[in-house]
């Protein structure tokens, strides 16, 4: 596919190149594109749920910066869906969102977002991503 780019870091357990920090806490962003967030170290770890099979599950980003495609979520990740996560702050889902903005379609990242028939990419806007889920 036009998009589709090898992971440009070496991939560790899971296909995922940083290890999990023990301790991290998804939070819920209520974005449908950007579900999930992490504070790490001070970053933002971010995941873009893709439009699948036509792309990846998701594409894991440092800071707004693509760190690697996943399709199998590793297993110390399996509480992203935990409704007990402190709710992020207005201010932190508007930063997350700010710092993801315009990069809501796949192959956003490198300058070549996914136009595709096949996929719903076109539609994941900025508008679109900032608004509520649940």
């Amino acid at each position: 596919m036009k998009n589709e780019r090898a992971a440009t870091n070496p991939a560790g357990a899971g296909g995922i190149p940083l290890p999990l920090p023990p301790g991290t806490t998804w939070h819920a962003t209520g974005s449908g594109v950007f579900p999930h967030a992490a504070r790490v170290e001070g970053c933002w770890w971010v995941l873009r749920l893709n439009d699948f099979p036509e792309h990846p599950l998701y594409t894991f980003f440092v800071d707004g910066r693509r760190v690697a495609d996943v399709n199998d979520v590793p297993s110390d990740w399996q509480q992203l869906a935990d409704p007990s996560a402190p709710a992020l702050t207005p201010p932190e889902r508007a930063e997350i969102l700010d710092l993801m903005a315009l990069l809501g379609p796949y192959g956003a990242e490198y300058g070549t977002p996914c136009t595709g028939d096949w996929c719903t990419c076109e539609l994941l806007t900025d508008t679109y991503v900032r608004e509520q889920t649940d």
